[in-house]
This record gives C-alpha cells, sequence and structure tokens, in this order.
C-alpha cells in the first residue's frame, strides 16, 4: 500500500449527503444535530471495550464503507461483522470535516457517521485526536475558512490553544461514552523545529498531557495513548543521524528516539504506546531486500517495549512498499503478512491497517471494492489476510514455536500459535518447504493456512 495520507475537505462530502442518509436510515443508526452535548451520537452506543490490547484492524481515510451505494456499504458491513476488527478514525480530516469551526461551535456530522458505521460492524471504535481546527492554529475561525492545503492541514495547535485542543478531546470523549481508545494526534504533525533541526518533543508532550487530563476526567476508564511518532530510518553507512536501534535495514533517526525518550519520561501516563513507520528508509530504499527489510517492525517493537516498561505496543499505521514499486497483489498481500509476524515478534498486540479503499476500480491495496459503486463492497485479499490474523492471532496469544526448512533459501516466513500455522513465501518463484512437519510445494509470493 502506498504510504500516503489523504484528507477531506468538508466541502465534498455536502456532494453526497443524500446519499449518507439513506444509507444510516437503512443501517438503523441516524444522525444528532452537531450540538456539542455530551450522551450517545451517530446511533446507538455499543459495549465499550476498555482493553489495552485490541488486535488487528484498520484506519478509515477519506473513502471508506460509511457512504455509497447502500448494497455495497451493507456488503462491507456483512464481511466484518462476523470478525470484528478494531477501526480508527481522526476527528478532523480523513474524511472528518472540521469538528469546532468556531470556538464553541461544534459540527461532529461526520465523525457521527463514522463512529455509527464502526458501531454497525461490532467492532471496537478508536479515536485518533487529530487534527486541529484552523483558529487553534493562528488561522480564521469560522466553517467557510477552514484551510484544507497540507501546509495549513498539518501544523499543530498553537501553545496558547493548547488547552483549547484538550477541551475539545473532551467534548468527542463525551459525544462516544462507548469510545475508550484516543491517541493523541499524528506523527507529531507541526512539531519539527526547521530552526534547530528536531522534534519540539516538549510542545508535543505538553499537549499530550493536557489531553491526557481531560480524558481521564470524562472518564477515568479512558485509554489514552502516544506519541504516534513516525519510526524513520535511514540506510546503513548514514551517520548524521544515525542511532543504537540499527540492523540490516538500516537505523532508526536519533531524533526520533529523542522525542519518544523525552514524551516516555515526562508523560502523565500512558495505557499504550502508539507509532508508525515503515519497514523502507526515508529515501524508499527497501534494505537489503523487501522482505528483510520487514525486521525492522520487530527491532523497533523490541526496543519500544524495552523502554516503555511493558506498555501495550500499537502501530497505528505500518507500510511495506516503497512509493512506485508497482508490486503484483500477490507479493503485496506476502509482504504485509511478513511485516505483521514481524510486528508480532516484535511485542504488538494491536495494528491497523491504513486506508481501506479508494473510489476508482484499481485499488492496489485495498481491503474491498469501492462502496461508489453498486457491485462494490466485495472482499480483496488484503481483506482475507488481516481479518484472519486479527482472528487467529488476538491479544493474549501464545505463539509457538515450529521447525521451518526450504530448499535453496534460508527461510520462509512463519507465525504459530497451538492452533494454526501462517507461512508466506518471500520468493518470486515456487518453492518446497518443510513447516511444522509437513512437506509443502508453495507457489512465487503464497500465504498458507495450516491447522494443526
Amino acid at each position: 500500500m502506498i504510504r500516503r495520507h489523504v484528507w477531506a475537505p468538508a466541502a465534498l462530502l455536502g456532494l453526497v449527503a443524500a446519499v449518507l442518509a439513506l444509507v444510516l436510515a437503512m443501517s438503523g443508526s441516524s444522525t444528532h444535530p452537531a450540538d456539542g452535548g455530551s450522551g450517545a451520537r451517530g446511533g446507538p452506543t455499543g459495549k465499550a471495550n476498555g482493553k489495552p490490547e485490541l488486535g488487528w484492524g484498520f484506519t478509515h481515510t477519506q473513502y471508506s464503507a460509511d457512504s455509497g451505494s447502500p448494497d455495497a456499504v451493507a456488503r462491507v458491513r456483512g464481511l466484518i461483522a462476523p470478525q470484528p476488527m478494531p477501526q480508527d478514525q481522526a476527528i478532523m480530516g480523513w474524511g472528518a470535516g472540521n469538528p469546532e469551526p468556531s470556538p464553541g461551535d461544534y459540527d461532529f456530522s461526520d465523525l457521527d457517521r463514522r463512529i455509527a458505521f464502526i458501531r454497525s460492524t461490532g467492532s471496537t471504535p478508536v479515536i485518533t485526536l487529530c487534527c486541529a481546527p484552523d483558529w487553534m492554529k493562528g488561522g480564521r475561525a469560522g466553517e467557510d475558512h477552514t484551510d484544507w492545503s497540507l501546509k495549513s492541514f498539518e501544523s499543530a495547535p498553537l501553545p496558547t490553544h493548547y488547552a483549547d485542543f484538550a477541551k475539545l478531546a473532551a467534548k468527542v470523549a463525551e459525544r462516544y461514552p462507548d469510545v475508550r481508545h484516543f491517541i493523541v494526534w499524528n506523527e507529531f504533525k507541526g512539531f519539527f523545529d526547521e530552526s534547530s533541526q528536531r522534534w519540539n518533543y516538549e510542545g508535543y508532550t505538553r499537549l499530550y498531557n493536557l489531553v491526557y487530563d481531560q480524558l481521564k476526567k470524562v472518564n477515568e476508564e479512558n485509554r489514552v495513548g502516544g506519541p504516534y511518532l513516525a519510526m524513520d530510518s535511514y540506510a546503513p553507512g548514514e551517520e548524521q543521524f544515525a542511532s543504537e536501534l540499527k540492523g540490516p535495514w538500516g537505523s532508526v533517526d536519533q531524533r526520533v528516539l529523542d522525542a519518544f525518550t523525552y514524551w516516555n519520561r515526562h508523560k502523565k501516563g500512558a495505557d499504550f504506546v502508539a507509532v508508525d513507520g515503515a519497514g523502507f528508509t526515508r529515501d524508499d530504499r527497501a534494505l537489503p531486500d523487501a522482505f528483510t527489510a520487514l525486521d525492522k517492525f520487530t527491532d523497533v517493537g523490541r526496543w519500544l517495549r524495552q523502554h516503555a516498561e511493558g506498555l501495550p505496543l500499537w502501530w497505528t499505521e505500518y507500510y511495506v512498499e516503497p512509493d512506485g514499486s508497482h508490486w503484483s497483489e500477490g507479493r503485496r498481500v506476502a509482504a504485509q503478512a511478513a511485516a505483521m509476524i514481524a510486528m508480532a515478534r516484535g511485542g504488538a498486540t494491536t495494528g491497523f491497517y491504513w486506508s481501506p479503499q479508494r473510489t476508482t476500480a484499481d485499488c492496489p491495496g485495498c481491503l474491498w471494492t469501492a462502496t461508489q459503486s453498486a457491485d462494490g463492497g466485495a472482499a480483496l485479499p488484503m481483506f482475507a489476510l488481516v481479518s484472519r490474523f486479527g482472528k487467529e492471532f488476538p491479544p493474549g496469544t501464545a505463539y509457538a514455536r515450529v521447525e521451518t526448512a526450504a530448499e535453496d533459501i534460508p527461510e520462509v516466513r512463519v507465525l504459530a500459535s497451538d492452533r494454526v500455522v501462517l507461512v508466506v513465501n518471500t520468493l518470486d518463484r515456487d518453492i518446497r518447504a518443510r513447516v511444522d512437519g509437513r512437506s509443502l510445494s508453495m507457489t512465487a509470493y503464497e500465504v498458507r493456512w495450516l491447522d494443526r
């Protein structure tokens, strides 16, 4: 899946308002006046899940299954409901409009719709508290003045408005009483100090602590985590920002580790650690090869678990395919499976696949076909992988060792419990392998599940 973020100007949402009303009516949910009050909104509340470890799911972005053809939307709901998956949604952008265009003037209609869809699948909703209304960033107040340009959108709140953002977070928590999981901000957006060429981790941590306090005041059972840093890395041999966290895949940027360390030492508290990252380097190189590079997820995960004193580890985003790779879907699914294995080996118990759909038929790595088409909402190979991985390897899984051997290659990628074994052929050719006492013939990039 190509690693790019997409956000939605509120004006686009009006184009589908009529369709959305029909979809919500069919789903048994309804929108409510965006008055910012507390209590259930966006449909009936679900059963709250307060566990700090949620398993494997996905993040909604610009386009998702909360809108489109009613038949297609229902089809996706039917895919997810038998095996619910945790689902994340941001409060502004990525399909949601400005939640507070002017101070005290709230509009949660888009967030209501997304949360209603998540509830309708029986899944656990997660909210990412990003991004901030314009007036908190030095811009103009009013819905008509929302600036969706990249520069504006990815700006952090001004320090004088950190408390205002924390109050907005509390409003969100009050509005969705069954939502227990909140991630504070996204990738340190707007917190890079160009003058000193480092992250403003003091500013982020101050914002985090204010939000943490407000969310715990709303409900002590709310689960709060951060810092949602991108664990960027450089190729071996690049020394300027090299760190102790390294492997054949490269070295994590020391400035990122400095930011994590400061937050970890000065946070008021945390119920989980949230990060994101890619198997490839900042300049899009997968080293020493596309599959060995994914060991980064294991190495980074173990480092985080050690330094965060065992807090549950979440990967809020994870990417395996460098831009412009043009992989086949089979190779993409195999790399995704290998990445999830690597994350699990690194101690992760929660992960969110980024962006489940587009609006076009051509959708590399999507979970299902576009719901804008009447025949859309059909499961794609990536959905089968992510859904089954979540089912077979939930939090608390006791992973088992299995014996593997393969002709002419050092290894296949394997993850096993006492019930199943996931096997991945990482080569672009057929192989014969022996896994868990069984002889297997596997096609190029094949992903196979074995019952034990």
